[in-house]
């Protein structure tokens, strides 16, 4: 649990044109983990045994606490959950494994991502994506060798799509299976993040261990909403979409013995208070913490704007 969250204080002053609140996030993560073992006694696809139990915990002050906090504050939060609960339907790119337990816990936790970035402004559109100034281009970026991780640009053609399905069936497991970045944009500090986590995950990975693949950066409101049309878990507000979080594969390393290192240096970020991070199943979420945006360990500064 993140213990550190609970002593630490503002070294920065937020940006001017919102105010994230800080919350001890200790007791609220813990009451997840409680209440998740508690939902797992439900039959996987029980919407009413779980909505029971969300009934019987979420007034709880250990959730009030940090829901209360968010954007749309206990009422809309948790009708919305009801929401998905009552709708989901387990299919693949759920990426839960099919279960409403998984669901609970990733939209819960998502509720400190709220917290930190619901109030900042939102890409609505593509568009603005490619086009914000305070965004980094990782193409650019990787054609000077200025990145640590891996990814790869979505199939956007026939072709293309055609090609990238021939690779897989000859070279299976060469790299994740995933779709790619339709928008290859992200916040200088989320890459700056992203470069040291790679670093030390390169020092601490058995040999022969691609670099650490990262599958999501920053998105619109609207591409979040096709997702969420997909099937996709793709909630909102987001923190993709203002540019502070990234999801890197994890299921993927499994070939190369390195996903427990990969998750133990992932935890260890929260625990020191850097991330909010959240098992999605192949990818983990990551979202940078508000006060961490200004360290200048995090900052990436060529080809902003570009």
């Amino acid at each position: 649990m993140m213990v550190a969250d609970q002593e630490r204080r503002l070294s920065r002053p937020p940006p001017d044109d919102f105010a994230p609140c800080l919350l001890p996030l200790g007791p609220f993560r813990a009451a997840v983990s409680d209440l998740i073992a508690e939902i797992e006694n439900c039959d996987y696809d029980d919407a009413k045994c779980v909505e029971h139990v969300l009934g019987q915990r979420l007034d709880d002050e250990e959730f009030t606490t940090v829901l209360d906090a968010t954007p749309d504050g206990w009422d809309t939060t948790v009708a919305r959950l009801f929401f998905d609960v009552r709708n989901y339907e387990p299919i693949v790119r759920n990426a839960t494994g099919g279960s409403l337990a998984a669901l609970v816990r990733i939209s819960l936790l998502a509720q400190i991502d709220a917290v930190w970035w619901g109030e900042a402004r939102a890409y609505e559109e593509d568009s603005e994506v490619l086009d914000a100034d305070d965004l980094v281009d990782l193409n650019e970026l990787a054609a000077c060798d200025e990145l640590s991780f891996r990814y790869r640009n979505q199939a956007t053609t026939l072709v293309a799509r055609a090609a990238r399905s021939a690779e897989r069936r000859a070279l299976p497991g060469r790299r994740p299976r995933t779709a790619g970045l339709l928008l290859p944009m992200a916040k200088p500090e989320v890459v700056g993040w992203l470069n040291d986590v790679a670093e030390e995950f390169a020092e601490v990975a058995p040999d022969g261990t691609p670099p650490l693949w990262v599958t999501s950066v920053a998105r619109s409101i609207e591409h979040q909403r096709h997702l969420r049309a997909l099937g996709y878990i793709a909630l909102l507000p987001s923190a993709h979409c203002v540019g502070y979080a990234a999801d890197i594969e994890m299921k993927w390393y499994r070939r190369f013995h390195a996903h427990r290192l990969l998750r133990g240096l992932l935890l260890d970020r929260q625990r020191s208070g850097e991330v909010n991070v959240i098992d999605e199943g192949q990818a983990w979420h990551v979202c940078l913490r508000p006060d961490m945006i200004n360290d200048p360990r995090w900052m990436v500064t060529t080809h902003i704007g570009s």
